[in-house]
């Protein structure tokens, strides 16, 4: 059986079986990932890899998932990007309990003045 050498960001080198990955391919793309479970301290772990890497994984029989890419990648986004300070200001609205009825409130204002199609 084959040994696969990868590396959990706590333990270091580890070594694996084919049965201990799991290869995730993004449909239509060129690169994908591989889990597992760190033998050591025992959590998951997930690492991008290149389709070099996928297609030697692979060819030791590590199982294979496709996942389709989300629809909302094909989706037009308008308007500025979310930047930090819009996070910040979304948690300090999460602090309050009226947190719902502010933002439904302002989602109504910005559709009322055209911000929102």
């Amino acid at each position: 059986m084959t040994t696969i050498r990868a590396n959990c960001p706590h333990c270091g080198d580890v070594q694996l079986r084919a049965t201990d990955l799991t290869v995730r391919i993004t449909s239509g793309v060129e690169h994908g990932s591989y889990t597992f479970i760190c033998p050591s301290c025992e959590r998951a772990v997930a690492k991008d890899a290149s389709k070099r890497i996928i297609d030697l994984l692979m060819s030791t029989g590590v199982d294979v998932q496709v996942v389709k890419p989300p629809a909302e990648l094909n989706e037009t986004h308008v308007g500025p990007a979310i930047d930090a300070d819009d996070i910040l200001d979304f948690h300090l609205l999460l602090q309050d309990d009226s947190w719902f009825d502010e933002l439904t409130h302002n989602t109504r204002s910005a559709a009322q003045d055209g911000e929102i199609q």
